[in-house]
């Protein structure tokens, strides 16, 4: 079941991104879905921004969404309102009416594209006597079967218990603690304040395991830092094909899906730029619009390589209509991690999927933007010019050019010039080679001895 709430001044121009994320909230969408054993059916949100996502393109993202969970759609519906039901989000006669189409195809799961609060999501199981489950806590789904480290499980299994704990509801008083004898008997600690102080404990455990994740993390980054590579985080819309272009670019094998949210866990590869720099490439988990807060604080330990990094890499899938929308979600979490100011290139990916004109067209236009660069992952497309630009804009580890003189002997400096230098001359005479070279800095300072007085 789905909801479009009718809002005033659609369509009168762009909104801020703060202004879109607080509209986010204020809409909301439901669908019927089936679980692992039966069908279900379901619905979708309009989002009242320019652009916007329609119905029918929200729908398809929670189709999506709603595949990578493992459930199997069988019906959905869409409801237009002047305002959200306080108590429902959709109103007890939609209800009533989901009811009857969700039992007519065995559903047993009722999906909504919205966040729910506790007690909307208690009145409409009520009713329709389905499980109900909301936007986030479908996405928190797909998270725990996805994560495969266990920093990825730690992440993914506290923001479920923070999601969780405004939602327990205790089951009266004759599920509470009564005491024994003669004047102890009455209600003692209900089961629903048993169940907070397991949740707090279990919370306060996963928040000290995190902890000293991120110890770890500091000190492998101190280790990093203390030698001049860049880091360059890779950012973006979920399915933008950000583990595509990884793999494209690390000769990594990084899992790529169409499924969103199908790498949760970070990986990172050197890959060796034009100029010989080497730098480190970082993947990290896609964006979605409304991701939920619990998920951005859980993480905060793995996305560190974004706050972190040298330059972030905005991903973009070039071929949605959607591009711009997705964009703007992906600045809002970048704020929320206080990175929106870090040193951005922008990549258009899946040019492939464009048609051939179009993409002509687009990459003259870039031609006129150094911040942006068009490729196509799976093809390998642009891939060269894309390397290049980020070779422009890393600081760390300059480049030099120098004059050498090294010894025939030196086989071992020797190699590591062919190596990491770009040799632009080279010239044999009295047992020793005279060359002309443009490496790192870091490459410089173990050739030093070697460095000819004479000028450039």
């Amino acid at each position: 079941m789905g909801i479009d709430v009718r809002t005033r001044g659609r369509g009168q121009g762009a909104v801020s991104a703060q202004a879109q994320a607080a509209r986010d909230s204020a809409s909301g969408s439901g669908t019927v879905e089936a679980g692992r054993s039966g069908p279900a059916s379901k619905a979708i949100s309009n989002k009242p921004s320019i652009p916007e996502f329609d119905a029918d393109e929200s729908l398809a993202e929670l189709r999506t969404l709603a595949a990578s969970a493992g459930a199997n759609v069988v019906g959905e519906i869409l409801q237009r309102r002047d305002r959200p039901d306080p108590a429902t989000l959709i109103g007890k006669g939609k209800l009533e009416e989901i009811e009857g189409a969700a039992a007519s195809v065995n559903a047993d799961l009722l999906l909504f594209d919205h966040d729910l609060t506790a007690s909307q999501q208690r009145n409409i199981e009520k009713i329709v006597k389905l499980r109900v489950i909301d936007r986030t806590q479908l996405i928190l789904d797909i998270f725990a079967r996805h994560a495969r480290t266990r920093e990825g499980q730690l992440q993914v299994e506290l923001a479920q218990l923070q999601y969780m704990l405004p939602r327990l509801a205790g089951r009266g008083v004759e599920m509470s603690q009564l005491g024994g004898g003669i004047g102890t008997r009455g209600p003692g600690e209900t089961q629903l304040e048993t169940d907070r102080r397991k949740i707090y404990r279990r919370v306060r455990h996963v928040e000290t395991q995190l902890e000293n994740v991120r110890r770890i993390r500091a000190q492998q980054r101190q280790r990093r830092e203390s030698a001049p590579v860049a880091v360059v985080a890779l950012v973006g819309y979920t399915n933008a094909g950000k583990s595509t272009l990884f793999n494209a670019l690390t000769k990594a094998a990084v899992l790529s899906s169409p499924r969103m949210f199908a790498t949760l866990d970070p990986t990172i590869r050197s890959i060796t730029l034009p100029s010989k720099r080497k730098i480190l490439l970082s993947d990290t988990v896609g964006f979605i619009r409304s991701l939920p807060h619990t998920l951005v604080s859980a993480f905060r330990a793995t996305l560190e390589e974004v706050q972190r990094a040298s330059l972030i890499l905005h991903v973009s899938d070039a071929s949605s209509r959607l591009s711009a929308e997705q964009d703007a979600q992906v600045e809002i979490v970048l704020k929320e991690l206080e990175a929106e100011k870090k040193p951005r290139l922008r990549v258009m990916n899946k040019v492939d999927l464009l048609d051939v004109e179009v993409a002509a067209a687009l990459v003259n236009d870039a031609l006129l933007d150094a911040k942006t660069v068009y490729v196509s992952a799976a093809e390998g497309t642009g891939l060269d010019k894309l390397l290049a630009h980020i070779d422009s804009m890393i600081d760390e580890d300059r480049i030099s050019r120098v004059r050498l003189r090294i010894p025939q002997s030196e086989g071992k400096t020797l190699a590591l010039l062919e190596a990491q230098a770009r040799i632009y001359s080279r010239k044999y005479k009295d047992g020793a080679v005279e060359l002309e070279v443009e490496a790192p800095d870091s490459v410089v300072r173990k050739v030093r001895e070697w460095i000819a007085k004479m000028p450039l």
